[in-house]
């Protein structure tokens, strides 16, 4: 059996082809009075994250569009619990959407009850951009590759430490699944938050971490960390020179996140073509693009939205089994 890794960048792959088709003209017209009122977009992470950013640039676009207000509200907490059960618990009219991060997939199993059935309650509508994180070392480790960080951590099991922002959080599974995937073991070092995390990186209280691209650009330009690669399966466009690990030796590794658009899932038909296709060309608009990828970040052709969903089942399956194995406690 292939690896999860390797099966859900096979899956997205796929999917990303289907991206072609195209929504048929009487399912469109469905659609004509939609939307009646304000459209809210409930982000689950406070104001100035990547999502947040990208969000409130397209959110003019979308107003233009559509022709009605579009606001972007953040509703943070709960490692995106909150957020996504006031939009699953919405109605269902298009006017409530959900910027549902990758955290959407692994929650399912991190806590042991939600107050939502994940893929149940929401329909997932569009692909805006995929995250990567930034394997990056203290520049006084002695590695100069992912190749030469695996055979010191094979040197030294347990020895070497790497900080991650919380039990399941992307950058912690990141770490969890280069372990299982190279047969290493090293020592995580839970913070509150990536912030202090990476300054501990920085200061060499801690050897290495997997940082989002976004908040490490700097520091790499500067010198102040090291990467040695990057967790998606092509090169990042903002880092061209920083390999993937995939290429680096270890074959099918993939930890990407991602955001897309999610609505509750009885929302009519029409009104979710309706929606990605007004996602889509705004995600697409050369200034938003442009935005993604200063960003640290990965534009996306969208799969339409039956494909997301069997993508966001895939996803809930890979990291499920990756927290299982890395024996991350569930919260409450």
């Amino acid at each position: 059996m292939a690896p999860r890794s390797i099966r859900s960048a096979a899956v997205l792959a796929a999917l990303i082809v289907q991206a072609s088709l195209v929504t048929p003209p009487h399912r469109a017209a469905h659609a004509q009075n939609y939307p009646t009122g304000p459209v809210a977009v409930v982000v689950s992470f406070p104001p100035g994250g990547s999502i947040d950013v990208v969000l409130r640039a397209m959110a003019p676009k979308l107003q233009e569009r559509m022709g009605r207000p579009v606001v972007v509200e953040n509703r943070a907490g709960g490692g995106g619990v909150i957020a996504t059960a006031a939009v699953a618990k919405s109605a269902p009219d298009g006017h409530t959407l959900l910027a549902a991060a990758s955290s959407l997939a692994s929650n399912p199993a991190l806590f042991k009850a939600l107050p939502f059935d994940t893929l149940k309650d929401l329909q997932m509508v569009a692909l805006l951009f995929r995250t990567p994180l930034v394997l990056v070392v203290n520049p006084s480790l002695p590695a100069q590759s992912v190749g030469e960080l695996i055979a010191l951590a094979r040197q030294k099991p347990g020895e070497i430490s790497f900080a991650q922002s919380g039990p399941g959080s992307a950058v912690h599974l990141a770490a969890e699944l280069f372990q299982a995937m190279t047969g290493t073991r090293m020592n995580g070092i839970a913070y509150r938050g990536a912030p202090p995390a990476l300054n501990d990186v920085m200061a060499g209280h801690v050897a290495l971490m997997f940082a989002d691209t976004g908040s490490v650009m700097s520091l790499i330009a500067g010198g102040k960390v090291r990467p040695l690669g990057v967790t998606s399966t092509a090169r990042v466009p903002s880092l061209p020179g920083v390999p993937t690990i995939a290429e680096s030796g270890v074959a099918g590794f993939d930890a990407e996140g991602w955001t897309m658009i999610a609505v509750p899932a009885a929302t009519p038909r029409p009104i979710v073509e309706r929606l990605q296709a007004e996602m889509v060309t705004a995600a697409a608009t050369p200034d938003v693009r442009a935005l993604i990828v200063r960003l640290g970040l990965i534009p996306v052709a969208s799969p339409p939205p039956p494909a997301l969903q069997k993508f966001l089942a895939s996803e809930i399956d890979r990291w499920g089994g990756i927290i299982e194995k890395a024996g991350v406690a569930k919260s409450q």
